[in-house]
């Protein structure tokens, strides 16, 4: 079961649900409640990690999928790790692209208050900003922004969505084919559900005490994500801190992947999760 970001959708993974059922999985990619295809909560304010974990549950329940392994990106890691530890007979394995496992509650006050997270974690303030304009340019810049090394950040008298213009071309593997996908699932679903999960919910996780996952962990890092300098990352990667709660763990480093490795490296992330997937069979019965 794969499960996305923002601002990706189930489309995100395309390249990987082709992969996994060529080699003989059966693949899944859902659109987050209030995401593209997905209907809108009807209590946006409401919004919570817990109800994403509940809604994996739900759908493996509603597809008579006893276990899977789950693939996770961005903010869809939090709910599948979640997952993982909560439910670990349901659960095979999990690959997390970009996010490792970060026990704790994650706090960015070392950060600019320019910062997106803290920006568009402000009620209005990214609706604001993005109702300047039409969804291809909110999406073609937001792909733009988290495509390259450096965090984005605004100055004090900037919006996130002036930080590139239409000038800006947008990454080489993300067609413009690509963006008009995204945008007719954005179109449907808008983005005033996205910046309720996941930015202005971060603090409404039920933390579990000593954590240990009992499932094989795998985590897939660019070393040119931004993600990488978020306070506390790199170390939780590089100094042996994730471990310490999954016992079974591999990490992979892929030398010029951003943020959208799966997209931007296909081959190679595919290669990767089906080594993942065949290295653990006898959990897949």
């Amino acid at each position: 079961m794969f499960l996305h970001g923002f601002p990706e959708i189930w489309y995100s993974w395309r390249h990987q649900m082709l992969a996994v059922a060529a080699a003989g999985y059966r693949a899944v990619a859902l659109d987050w409640r209030g995401y593209g295809l997905s209907d809108q909560p009807p209590e946006q304010e409401a919004a919570s990690y817990d109800d994403l974990v509940e809604d994996l549950l739900a759908i493996l329940d509603a597809l008579s999928v006893p276990k899977a392994f789950l693939v996770a990106k961005d903010f869809g890691a939090r709910p599948a790790y979640y997952f993982a530890l909560r439910h670990p007979s349901r659960t095979c394995g999990v690959m997390c692209l970009g996010i490792p496992f970060l026990h704790g509650s994650t706090t960015f006050t070392s950060l600019p208050e320019g910062f997106y997270i803290l920006r568009w974690r402000e009620p209005g303030r990214a609706e604001a900003d993005f109702g300047r304009y039409d969804v291809k340019r909110v999406v073609r810049t937001i792909y733009i922004l988290f495509s390259r090394s450096e965090i984005p950040i605004a100055k004090e008298d900037q919006e996130i969505m002036d930080l590139a213009d239409l000038s800006t071309p947008l990454p080489e593997w993300f067609t413009e084919d690509d963006l008009a996908i995204y945008v007719s699932l954005y179109e449907k679903s808008g983005f005033r559900y996205p910046m309720e999960m996941p930015y202005r919910s971060l603090h409404k996780t039920n933390a579990i005490e000593d954590p240990k996952f009992q499932v094989p962990a795998f985590v897939v890092m660019g070393e040119k994500d931004y993600v990488f300098k978020f306070p506390g990352v790199e170390s939780v990667l590089k100094d042996g801190i994730m471990e310490k709660f999954a016992p079974d763990l591999k990490i992979t480093y892929i030398p010029e992947g951003s943020h959208f490795v799966q997209e931007q490296f296909p081959d190679r992330v595919n290669d990767l999760l089906i080594s993942f997937l065949k290295d653990h069979p006898a959990s897949a019965s």
